[in-house]
């Protein structure tokens, strides 16, 4: 099943639910789609894919930063000073949820508290990133070679706890593969940004070691559409899917967390891509 026609199994298959934005969903629990990385780069081409936002929060991860700002340089290409008025997609977490945690929240500043960048590079004092990339070299076979997110003591002090919660990786004949378990994913919005994401991630890891790409497989628990995206849904579902385009990326000489910021967006391009237009849809905060 490809992603669109998961999004037509939600529709037929889910049912309503209340949740914690008030704005109500359809939803499905327990569902999986896979995407065969050599054939191409999995981006969703019945609507724009915002390619710039996806790797510019991948590289903000990957730094371990938790400044929302940050994450405007990274993704923007200039320095906080020039982009007062220019937003990511973390934006309104940090203006909402992260203010009411109390965190700074200014201008030049907007701090998220110990999200997903913090758990990628400092879970509890521990590297997940050098942790999978030592296990992938020195014992490629194991079972263990996992990601988390989700670290329990720190959830209330998250301006959003991880949605996409656990990555395990596996090694099989030079090749790299992923599978990622997503706890709650937003079908329309949330889900296109992450199936690019984890697919350029094991494009990363993947170069760095050494290897060729395998499959992503992509996992969830609730599955859902926001009640308020279902007209958008059947806008997308009447778009005809373009050809895949193919990732072109630097060499990933380093993963320091001090030394991703070698790397800048421009330098991972899909090349041959083709979409429709964009879909706007209200992002449920």
């Amino acid at each position: 099943m490809n992603y669109e026609q998961s999004l037509q199994h939600i529709l037929d298959n889910g049912t309503e639910r209340s949740d914690r934005t008030g704005v109500g969903t359809i939803s499905v629990f327990g569902h999986q789609m896979r995407f065969d990385l050599s054939e191409g780069f999995p981006a969703i081409t019945t609507k724009k894919l915002a390619w710039r936002a996806v790797v510019g929060e991948l590289l903000w991860f990957l730094e371990g930063s938790t400044d929302e700002r940050r994450l405007a340089e990274i993704t923007h290409g200039d320095i906080r000073e020039n982009l007062t008025n220019k937003k990511t997609i973390w934006t309104a977490n940090a203006d909402n949820q992260g203010k009411a945690l109390g965190y700074p929240n200014s201008d030049d500043y907007k701090e998220l508290g110990p999200v997903y960048g913090k758990q990628w590079r400092d879970f509890s004092g521990f590297d997940q990133i050098q942790g999978v990339v030592d296990q992938i070299r020195n014992s490629p076979d194991s079972r263990r070679i996992i990601m988390s997110s989700w670290n329990a003591p720190e959830i209330s002090r998250m301006s959003l706890p991880p949605c996409h919660v656990l990555a395990q990786f596996h090694v099989s004949d030079g090749k790299l593969s992923c599978l990622l378990y997503q706890r709650s994913a937003d079908a329309f919005l949330g889900v296109p940004f992450n199936i690019a994401s984890y697919a350029l991630l094991t494009h990363i890891i993947a170069d760095h070691c050494n290897l060729e790409v395998d499959e992503f497989v992509h996992t969830f628990g609730d599955y859902h559409i926001y009640l308020n995206h279902v007209e958008q849904v059947k806008e997308q579902l009447n778009n005809k899917p373009f050809a895949k385009p193919r990732l072109i990326m630097p060499k990933i000489h380093t993963l320091d967390a001090n030394r991703i910021c070698e790397f800048s967006v421009d330098q991972f391009v899909l090349d041959g891509y083709q979409s429709h237009g964009a879909i706007k849809a209200e992002m449920a905060v």
